[in-house]
């Protein structure tokens, strides 16, 4: 696909209060935000205007383990809303906008994420899609009856059984199976119903499920893991995928070889959409840039920012060692963070940071590229990264909620549309439509189609 037909895909990634660890206490937030409907609702219709492609949302089934001093601090996941009730909420309130939300495939059963996707996407009109996960928390695993979580290459085994159970499960019906007919009687035509009937190293799900194939076929698959596992996942099954880059150089690199591991696949690469995180803050000017900066960075608490990289790091206890000290040799790490490990190291040594300035670096984007500037540098940024082998199309990551969201859509979207690299209005009503992705066609149709023209020949 030649870049002059290419359009930047872009999605927003609703944190509560916003992306920055501080951002609670910023005077535009909503302190309230993670059980505040009205504040997501508002914050829906903004996106919306701003013709982004998807909302997302983010899940974590626990609170999380960190040191009582950082975690009363931090408003991160600590009082939120399950995503699937919020999204079928504001599928209500939204028209266009697709609503992607983060189910792991560790701690549920892919019948019921079948069926609740499935629902989204009905309720919705087509607008849904699932952000594939797998879960290495420990907290997350005591919740569920476990002590451990499973080994790192066993739960991304156990996600690709779980993911093709629940793609064969919204094949479960035909897309005109089901009739109605008053007159006749006939609600369905039986012919039209096909159990899956599996039986797998990890599930036996018998189906078939209980709610038609939804208007999207399937709701749209992404992806967020930069493991190695996790980018042959995302090869294999994402159609959008999340991933999070601090520099150009890192991006090309995750970009090429996940769309090269996708052909690998038989995948047409166009379809798989890569979307790195970017935490921008703008202003009309560069000083009004910094400014806005500045008094975000004044918030952070010194152990909340430590805490924050400790966890990009992999959880590595940073409290021995003095802020302004030099990050010290790490010691080994088999967890999901590697790769995310690697890039905070690295910058660390090419800048020669502190562990307080590499902290406070962290506090912004939070693992994520982060950009300060005006409307016009803002673009520059992402239109750099489009052109240039890093991107597809960005999810968006407002350091404050609602009000740099409100920013980015008055003040870089308009930029975006006169270089003509966002549209300007909805072109189609689904999420599929809105990122250049095709319906796909039931499995069971398609394996009739091939037997009629076998038996043809």
């Amino acid at each position: 696909m030649s870049d002059a037909k290419r359009m930047m895909k872009l999605g927003v990634f609703f944190n509560p209060t916003g992306h920055h660890v501080a951002s609670w206490r910023h005077p535009r937030s909503q302190a309230d935000a993670g059980i505040n409907v009205q504040h997501y609702v508002e914050l829906a219709q903004t996106a919306e205007r701003g013709c982004f492609d998807m909302i997302f949302l983010a899940d974590n089934v626990a609170v999380r383990e960190a040191p009582m001093a950082a975690l009363s601090r931090s408003a991160q996941y600590i009082a939120n809303f399950e995503p699937l009730t919020l999204l079928s909420a504001l599928s209500m309130v939204t028209k266009k906008i697709g609503l992607v939300a983060t189910a792991s495939t560790s701690f549920n059963e892919p019948f019921n994420i079948a069926r609740k996707f499935a629902s989204l996407d009905h309720l919705s009109g087509g607008r849904a899609g699932w952000n594939i996960v797998t879960t290495a928390s420990r907290a997350a695993a005591r919740n569920f009856g476990r002590d451990e979580v499973m080994e790192h290459h066993q739960r991304y085994e156990r996600a690709k059984e779980f993911t093709r159970v629940v793609m064969g499960l919204w094949d479960s019906w035909d897309d005109d199976a089901f009739l109605r007919d008053k007159g006749s009687g006939l609600f369905f035509r039986p012919e039209g119903l096909h159990s899956l009937d599996h039986k797998g190293e990890w599930f036996s799900v018998k189906g078939p499920l209980n709610i038609p194939r939804s208007p999207q076929g399937y709701p749209v698959l992404v992806q967020a893991g930069s493991s190695d596992d996790g980018r042959s996942f995302a090869a294999e099954f994402a159609e959008a995928i999340f991933t999070g880059h601090v520099n150009l150089e890192s991006a090309q690199e995750y970009y090429a070889d996940v769309k090269a591991r996708a052909r690998g696949f038989g995948r047409n690469v166009d379809q798989v959409v890569v979307m790195p995180g970017l935490s921008p803050v703008v202003g009309r000017t560069e000083k009004e840039a910094q400014e806005k900066q500045d008094t975000l960075q004044s918030l952070v608490d010194p152990v909340v920012a430590r805490e924050i990289l400790s966890t990009l790091l992999g959880g590595v206890d940073l409290s021995p060692y003095p802020l302004d000290g030099p990050l010290p040799d790490l010691p080994p790490v088999v967890s999901d963070s590697q790769s995310t490990r690697a890039n905070w190291v690295n910058l660390a040594r090419k800048e020669n940071l502190s562990i307080g300035q590499l902290a406070m670096r962290a506090t912004h984007g939070r693992g994520k590229s982060a950009a300060v500037g005006t409307p016009a540098q803002i673009a520059d940024h992402m239109e750099k990264w489009f052109t240039q082998g890093g991107a597809d199309g960005f999810n968006i990551q407002p350091p404050v909620q609602p009000g740099f969201l409100d920013d980015f859509v008055e003040m870089v979207i308009p930029v975006l549309q006169e270089r003509g690299l966002v549209r300007g209005e909805y072109q189609g009503d689904t999420l599929r439509e809105h990122l250049g992705l095709p319906r796909p066609e039931n499995r069971h149709k398609l394996a009739a189609a091939r037997t009629s023209a076998a038996a043809v020949v």
